[in-house]
């Protein structure tokens, strides 16, 4: 099982595109698996034959777990795979393989597989509390329980310590109350907000005028949605000072090396984000074909790989869709920017060249930040070139 994304550790197989025998190529479906977000596809990493299948539908696998051998020349081989200098003899290596299949008769055996890419955020029920008793940490592990689940109980220990007895009252409790399973994506969408809440996380806001933005949109074909004019904004204004968007590693602030922005999809119990590549290389008129693609495949939770991984450097989510004026969204673990535009209404607006009141339509844009990146008055020159830019559109 491939690495589908940098959060993704197991992916659950759908469908098995290819049979025993079988010639590939390059780069051709195997099997259609789903993961926490999204339907995905596994293709062959060169050109062979089919010489077995391990994978089964319906089961879940690990990153790294076999799903099947593939024959390929020796060329394509040296080329292609990754071969572990680790193993002392080929009978290791076959023992490592086989530790890293499904037993048929343990479909739902959890397996351990270290994945292929290391330092992946933390998986949702990885435990990292503080002033956790071992005896309540190995019992919120039993029942798939992380530090957050415990935000609720008012702890009665020294210090206000939760105890065994303080989380088996609280569980005993919710026996009691209405549940209902979560999904997968809405488990996902909770652990992603609650990995990227253990930074310090600020938001800025200014009012835009959009009056220049409808009537370009009116003259414009295709035409863009706001979002669209939103995503092309952000991502020249990023490549004026891509230090905003860069990641802290230490004491060095590493730059983006490509304006790639994601933009906010409302799927069933949760929310997508596609991703668009080098936006600041694309014109705006051919960002709506891209654009409305993304859609449709985010809503039928089939990303297409490249919209997804690696994750944009920044996003933007139009709240305005929803009616709602003004919000502080969180930007995704994996960027330190949001970008979020709010719902348009018509306001009243001094005109100082005639001295008088004219109605214009106005939305709020807010700009939520990682406050180790970037300082009050960073962020606030940021979002002034963003308003600036969608005053312009047709610099765009």
């Amino acid at each position: 099982m491939p690495q589908l994304g940098e959060s993704i550790a197991e992916a659950t197989v759908r469908d098995i595109k290819i049979e025993i025998g079988q010639q590939v190529t390059a780069d051709e479906d195997l099997l259609e698996v789903e993961t926490e977000k999204a339907m995905m596809e596994v293709t062959t990493p060169c050109p062979g034959k089919i010489l077995e299948i391990i994978a089964e539908v319906d089961i879940s696998y690990p990153v790294g777990a076999t799903l099947g051998y593939l024959e390929a020349t020796e060329e394509y081989a040296e080329k292609n795979l990754q071969i572990e200098e680790t193993f002392d003899s080929e009978e290791e290596q076959s023992n490592f393989a086989e530790s890293n299949q499904i037993d048929a008769n343990e479909p739902n055996k959890s397996l351990s597989v270290t994945p292929t890419i290391e330092g992946l955020p933390v998986p949702a029920k990885a435990s990292g509390a503080k002033y956790i008793s071992p005896r309540l940490r190995a019992r919120m592990e039993e029942l798939g329980l992380n530090t957050a689940d415990l935000a609720g109980i008012a702890g009665s220990g020294a210090g206000g310590r939760v105890t065994v007895e303080d989380f088996e009252s609280f569980m005993h409790e919710l026996e009691t109350k209405k549940t209902s399973p979560a999904s997968s994506m809405r488990i996902a969408v909770a652990d992603s907000m609650r990995r990227s809440w253990s930074r310090p996380l600020a938001t800025v806001g200014s009012p835009v005028k959009l009056d220049s933005l409808l009537e370009h949109r009116k003259s414009s074909t295709p035409k863009p949605g706001p979002t669209i004019y939103a995503i092309r904004a952000l991502a020249l204004a990023l490549s004026e000072r891509t230090a905003s968007a860069g990641r802290l590693v230490g004491n060095q602030i590493i730059h983006p090396d490509s304006i790639d922005i994601g933009f906010a999809v409302e799927v069933d119990d949760g929310v997508l984000v596609p991703v668009i590549r080098k936006v600041d290389q694309i014109p705006l008129k051919d960002l709506v074909g891209q654009y409305s693609s993304l859609v449709d495949a985010a809503k039928k939770r089939r990303l297409p790989k490249e919209a997804s991984t690696p994750p944009g450097i920044a996003t933007v989510t139009n709240f305005g869709t929803f009616g709602i004026v003004w919000a502080t969204p969180i930007p995704l673990p994996e960027q330190n920017i949001v970008l979020g535009l709010g719902f348009g209404q018509q306001k009243p607006s001094w005109d100082k060249e005639n001295e008088c009141w004219t109605p214009v339509v106005e939305a709020e844009l807010t700009l939520s930040f990682d406050h180790r990146i970037l300082d009050g008055g960073g962020a606030g020159r940021l979002l002034s070139r963003i308003a600036e830019l969608l005053q312009s559109p047709e610099d765009l």
